[in-house]
């Protein structure tokens, strides 16, 4: 999941090479190795966006709570700490989720390699 591969065949890339600063998002339209669809319906990627925020609040939050209270750093440093950190796992974290909401919409089934099924709702794999 984190090696952002298709969930359904675990061959294809999620992403274009090479990575563009510009566009971080430029996802293939399809597995180029199981034909799965990345992009099943519009707005299909909102749920990626909750878990997005839940992960980054709690990687930022928690650093920050332990730095001010147990080691007395002032709200200002903390804040800074805060922000880089942020600026360092941007853009793994803003893949990443979308990665993850995909596998967990998408089950693995190798035998479904040559397969026209999309993630969609209507989707045969979807939560079986």
């Amino acid at each position: 999941m984190w090696d952002y591969k298709c969930p359904r065949c675990r061959k294809g890339d999620l992403y274009k090479a090479p990575f563009e600063l510009s566009n971080p998002l430029n996802m293939n339209e399809k597995c180029p190795e199981c034909g799965l669809d990345f992009m099943p319906e519009p707005g299909f990627y909102f749920g990626a966006l909750i878990i997005s925020y839940a992960i980054s609040s709690w990687m930022l939050l928690l650093p920050t709570l332990l730095l001010v209270l147990k080691y007395d750093w002032s709200v200002n440093q903390a804040m800074i700490f805060s922000i880089l950190l942020a600026g360092l796992t941007y853009f793994r974290l803003l893949r990443g989720s979308r990665s993850l909401y995909l596998h967990l919409m998408v089950r693995y089934d190798k035998s479904s390699r040559d397969s026209v099924n999309s993630a969609s709702k209507y989707d045969q794999t979807f939560f079986k």
